[in-house]
C-alpha cells in the first residue's frame, strides 16, 4: 500500500474538438471559459475552470477522458500495476513532464500527468512559448 495517495487531483479534463478556433468558440467565446495557454503543433488549448485548479483542455487528437495529476508517473505505473491494473501507453516525455495511460482492474482508463518539467509560459495571445518549473 502506498504512503501517500497516488492520484494526487484532476489535472485536466480532456475534451475532442474538431479543430481548436471551433472549440474556442464554444468554450472561451460562448461559455466564458478564459484561455490559459493555445499550442497548435499539439492540436491542444487549456482553459480556466475558476473554481477550481483543474483545467478543460480541448484537443485535436485525444479522446475525452480525466487527467490524473501524479508526483511520478513511474512510480504510479508501479503501483497501478501492482494492485492489479494495467499499463496501456507509455510512459513518454511530453513538454511539461511525462504522461501514461494505465488501466485499474475494472476496465477504467486513467491518465496520469506527472509536471516534472514545469507549467507552460504563453504571450499574451495565450500562445506556448516554453515551459518554466513550477513554484
Amino acid at each position: 500500500m502506498s504512503a501517500q495517495p497516488v492520484l494526487r487531483s484532476v489535472d485536466a479534463v480532456t475534451l475532442t474538438v474538431p479543430d481548436l478556433d471551433a472549440g474556442l468558440r464554444f468554450y472561451r467565446d460562448a461559455l466564458g471559459h478564459e484561455l490559459l495557454w493555445r499550442n497548435d503543433e499539439l492540436g491542444q488549448a487549456g482553459l480556466r475552470c475558476p473554481e477550481s485548479a483543474t483545467e478543460i483542455v480541448i484537443a485535436t487528437g485525444l479522446p475525452p477522458e480525466p487527467n490524473w495529476l501524479v508526483r511520478s508517473v513511474a512510480e504510479a505505473i508501479e503501483l497501478i500495476t501492482a494492485a492489479g491494473g494495467q499499463l496501456l501507453s507509455g510512459p513518454i516525455d511530453i513538454p511539461v513532464g511525462r504522461v501514461a495511460a494505465v488501466s485499474d482492474p475494472f476496465g477504467n482508463r486513467l491518465v496520469l500527468v506527472e509536471l516534472s518539467k514545469g507549467l507552460y509560459t504563453t504571450d499574451e495571445d495565450g500562445q506556448v512559448t516554453g515551459v518554466a518549473p513550477e513554484r
